[in-house]
């Protein structure tokens, strides 16, 4: 049977730190489905639509991807696209305990879905998309924070505002 992970997240946008989790997941997994979560709690910069457009562009080189979007209960979602693990990154410390109370409700919900942690690597346990956002609105190079779609799609973004 083949293993199929899921990596649910805003990507708001996608950083070079998530494309890392993202390879390193893609050779412990057959399948690893990236999935943009409708996150009602956030007011996002970009649609999921065009989240999904920047995933699909940043990840073509990793063959055994999809990118996808959902609604709704991850629980579900995973259930849905017949996975058994969900994939999370962790930058530091403070990572750690919002992600393992959403694991242990997980678990609660489904005992037979995994939550697979991988601890991101140094050079981007800083990154988060929120950073890149900020930095990317004062017109600062994110040339090495972020694919080159990304970047391409926050100089749109910003020069359009201002």
């Amino acid at each position: 049977m083949a293993s199929v992970a899921v990596y649910p997240g805003s990507f708001d946008p996608i950083t070079n730190g998530h494309l890392d989790i993202i390879e390193r997941s893609a050779k412990v997994f057959d399948r690893v489905i990236i999935s943009v979560l409708h996150n009602r709690n956030k007011v996002p910069l970009f649609s999921v639509e065009e989240r999904v457009a920047m995933l699909q562009d940043s990840i073509q080189h990793i063959p055994n991807t999809e990118v996808d979007s959902f609604n709704g209960l991850l629980i579900e979602y995973i259930k849905e696209k017949k996975a058994h693990t969900i994939v999370r990154g962790l930058r530091a410390v403070s990572d750690f305990e919002y992600e393992m109370q959403a694991a242990s409700i997980n678990r609660k919900l489904a005992p037979n879905i995994e939550t697979f942690f991988m601890m991101t690597n140094n050079q981007y346990s800083y990154l988060s998309s929120s950073i890149v956002k900020e930095v990317a609105k004062y017109e600062a190079d994110v040339s090495d924070l972020v694919p080159p779609m990304v970047e391409r799609e926050l100089k749109k973004k910003f020069s359009a505002s201002t």
